[in-house]
């Protein structure tokens, strides 16, 4: 017995490191020999759609793998910058939250687009989204997909939608008054939702939170006229009562279930609406992002994709992610995730416009967007932002200023949250 027990551990022992083997080729190169280009994503329901098509175009000279990174920003931006910390050779194709650039970028963890592979990832691309990708004017991604908040609204309710943030909440108030669904859905949960939030009001002011270097703090009167527009909001019929655990979905559903007048969100609840609500659809209408005297700067958003730094196959991992985001994988992801393409030509087409019966807004809006400060510690200063401006009823303009060009100031001399 012991002498077959002896054997066994021995067969396991083996087949173990044969596994183990396997598993450590795997992170670089196929067993056929083709190089392994590691894709790292937020869940999106067709990506592999688009990865099967740029493998297919590829011919062999590298294969394609989707890794799914968790469902909320916070744990993708922790398990990407944990393995870069790490030197991990096992991630290739980055894709990044558009305020991930400048601490990756300075952290040496991707590299600098150059050469012909820039100029692709160039051609063609909205000016905004390639902001984003760009840190010391030096381009280090590619822009993917983009996004902007609008007003959406029930044009039954609100024939004719205002512009600023006051005329918002003087609708709420007269729709209230007629004993009418009066709510307008804003994220006002303590995350990023309300950091958008605020930096868009802050922009629209004509204001910014940190200087254009993103070392120092801005802040100023546009700021407090920002604060006091979000307490106004918070402290009137507008506000719903859940405004300070609301985030996109909960905007979403909120609308959808009849209660609400009007929403600040992104454009996917348009298709949402369509799936689960078609008989509020003839009226479920778009409008510019509000601003403080006049229509606002629409908070921007979307993804790009980075090459880590410690990839074993840089210039393939560059080939396979300018697949990833050309004409054709954008307008999949346009068309099949609702997310908006980069690529100006593309709102043309006439696929994408029955998909986006509002892409002229997105244009609009993505002509002069309110971009997040850019900084390498951005997730330290988000943080700090948002636990200091939820509950919005809760701020107190000069004090909360105050608190805020503290805290900020502290935030921008740490490193960052993680590793």
């Amino acid at each position: 017995m012991r002498g077959a027990a002896c054997r066994e551990r021995k067969a396991k022992a083996l087949a173990a490191a044969l596994t183990l083997a396997a598993v450590t080729a795997g992170c670089g190169r196929a067993a056929s020999g083709t190089p392994v280009i590691n894709l790292y994503n937020a869940p999106q329901e067709n990506l592999g759609a688009i990865v099967e098509r740029c493998n297919r175009l590829a011919g062999g000279r590298y294969r394609i793998a989707l890794n799914t990174l968790p469902r909320d920003a916070d744990g993708q931006r922790e398990q990407i910058v944990r393995r870069l910390a790490a030197g991990d050779s096992g991630l290739d194709v980055l894709g990044l939250d558009v305020t991930w650039t400048a601490e990756l970028a300075e952290a040496g963890w991707i590299r600098p687009w150059r050469g012909r592979y820039a100029r692709q990832a160039r051609q063609g691309t909205l000016r905004a989204p390639l902001a984003t990708a760009t840190w010391k004017g030096r381009l280090y991604a590619a822009p993917y997909n983009t996004n902007v908040q609008l007003l959406w609204y029930r044009s039954d309710l609100i024939p004719d939608p205002p512009s600023t943030w006051d005329g918002l909440i003087r609708e709420s108030a007269r729709l209230a008054a007629a004993g009418k669904p009066h709510n307008g859905e804003v994220t006002g949960a303590p995350y990023e939702g309300i950091v958008v939030w605020f930096n868009s009001l802050v922009a629209s002011a004509g204001g910014a939170v940190l200087n254009p270097a993103g070392d120092a703090v801005a802040l100023g009167e546009p700021a407090l006229q920002a604060l006091r527009t979000m307490r106004a909001f918070g402290r009137s019929a507008a506000a719903d009562p859940s405004l300070p655990n609301m985030r996109e979905d909960d905007v979403r559903l909120a609308m959808e279930s009849g209660r609400a007048a009007y929403q600040i969100n992104w454009p996917f609840v348009y298709a949402s609406m369509a799936a689960n609500r078609p008989d509020m659809l003839p009226h479920f209408k778009w409008a510019p992002y509000p601003g403080i005297t006049g229509p606002g700067k629409a908070p921007l958003g979307g993804a790009n994709f980075a090459v880590s730094a410690y990839s074993r196959h840089p210039g393939r991992a560059f080939q396979a992610a300018l697949c990833l985001r050309d004409a054709e994988s954008q307008k999949i992801a346009a068309i099949r995730d609702g997310l908006p393409p980069t690529l100006r030509s593309l709102y043309d087409d006439p696929e994408l416009a029955r998909a986006y019966p509002m892409r002229q807004a997105i244009l609009d809006a993505l002509a002069d967007p309110a971009i997040r400060p850019q900084t390498p510690t951005y997730q330290n200063v988000s943080t700090v932002t948002s636990n200091v401006l939820s509950p919005p009823a809760a701020i107190d303009p000069p004090r909360t200023l105050k608190e805020l060009r503290e805290l900020i100031s502290k935030a921008l001399e740490s490193k960052g949250v993680l590793p």
